[in-house]
């Protein structure tokens, strides 16, 4: 129940949306990363939603270090 009110939250706020979207393809290319098989058997349906977030970050990973940086002066200076 907890989890849903976050998300629910994070819906309807768009900084804390594109913080969970920034760590959702961080999350899913460190996982690729370590264990290759895991996401690569579901390339389709709804958890290939996690394939396609690990490759956002691995084939745009200087765009998605420079936005984690952002993210993170913002999260810390700008609140």
């Amino acid at each position: 129940m907890y989890v849903f009110f976050i998300l629910q939250s994070a819906i309807f706020n768009f900084q804390s949306l594109l913080t969970v979207i920034l760590l959702l393809i961080c999350t899913c290319a460190y996982i690729r990363a370590l264990a290759p098989s895991l996401l690569d058997k579901n390339k389709t349906g709804l958890l290939g939603i996690f394939w396609k977030c690990a490759r956002i970050g691995e084939r745009k990973s200087p765009w998605v270090a420079c936005c984690c940086v952002i993210m993170a002066f913002s999260i810390l200076f700008l609140q």
